[in-house]
């Protein structure tokens, strides 16, 4: 018997087993990256989609809503306005059907058409509460059309947690969607991909 045939052949042997054990430690770990880059995609892609179509608008318009209502109370020296006066009547008559049912028309359709965006299980309170403080407004407004000026108030207050809850949201999004952006692990995964094609050429 050759023994250096049988050590020959057990080296190569070997190195089949090794070519092998390292094509397959390859293909796991592309095939683990590919993974985890489509699950940091499709997550991306939702963040994304909650910020431009919901998230965002809401949070700009609750943000010139804001500064609009600070503005008119400061021109009207006032701190709050749960009344409106009969002096002060034409003026908030101008403030809001200008700027603030506009303003309300739009953050209520995107809460309706889109309120699959929400991040949340359940529908947040102080959105459902919003939707009916803007629905109340339309019935006001249907009576300022006939002249009628009894009211002047929605009967539904607007819900003090909605701009924080809009503040607040907006910037937990925007904080994964920088997070996933910039992930180290991404990077790191990013940098074995590249190793990996470059010995493979």
């Amino acid at each position: 018997m050759d023994l250096s045939n049988l050590s020959f052949s057990d080296s190569l042997h070997s190195a089949a087993i090794l070519t092998i054990v390292l094509a397959f430690a390859g293909y796991l770990v592309t095939f683990m990256n590919a993974r985890l880059l489509a699950r940091r995609r499709d997550k991306l892609k939702l963040v994304n989609k909650r910020l431009n179509e919901f998230y965002g608008p809401l949070y700009v318009a609750s943000q010139a809503g804001q500064i609009a209502y600070k503005s008119m109370l400061k021109k009207q020296g006032k701190e709050k306005n749960d009344i409106v006066t009969e002096a002060e009547l034409k003026d908030w008559i101008l403030w809001l059907t200008t700027i603030f049912v506009p303003l309300n028309n739009i953050r209520e359709k995107i809460i309706i058409e889109k309120a699959y965006l929400i991040v949340e299980e359940e529908m947040p309170q102080c959105l459902l509460e919003f939707v009916t403080h803007v629905v109340g407004y339309k019935a006001v407004m249907a009576k300022w059309a006939k002249g009628d000026y009894s009211e002047r108030r929605s009967l539904i207050d607007f819900p003090p947690e909605f701009d924080s809850y809009m503040q607040r949201s907006y910037a937990a999004l925007k904080a994964e969607q920088t997070r996933l952006l910039h992930s180290a692990l991404w990077g790191v995964f990013d940098r074995l991909l590249h190793a990996r094609r470059r010995e493979q050429e």
